[in-house]
């Protein structure tokens, strides 16, 4: 449980980073924030700490983890520069709370606004 609780915080602060990010429009919505977005109760709620659009994992075969980021970017920007500042900004994040370096991170780009 206590793994789950640190993952999930990892989750939520790799989020603010990537965010953070010149570029970045928002992060690609998983279906319980499309489904909460859909709800007349819950209208105009922001995306959920459980986003689908950030995961930290365990490699199973390393002892290091793995950052799969899914973000939407702004028009007017290279996919590939911001690509790669997303992965500066997970890969700091993760050594700066963590004390270790990712094994991987992983971006991929579902569209432009």
């Amino acid at each position: 449980m206590t793994e789950r609780l640190a993952t999930s915080a990892l989750a939520e602060a790799v989020q603010e980073a990537v965010l953070g990010t010149p570029g970045v429009a928002f992060l690609r919505p998983g279906i319980a924030d499309l489904l909460r977005a859909a709800n007349p109760l819950t209208k105009g709620a922001a995306a959920s700490p459980r986003s689908s659009a950030v995961r930290i994992t365990r490699d199973k075969g390393t002892a290091g983890r793995h950052a799969e980021v899914h973000v939407v970017l702004s028009r007017g920007h290279r996919a590939v520069d911001v690509t790669r500042e997303i992965r500066a900004a997970v890969t700091r994040t993760l050594e700066r709370l963590t004390g270790e370096r990712p094994s991987r991170v992983s971006v991929t780009v579902t569209g432009r606004v």
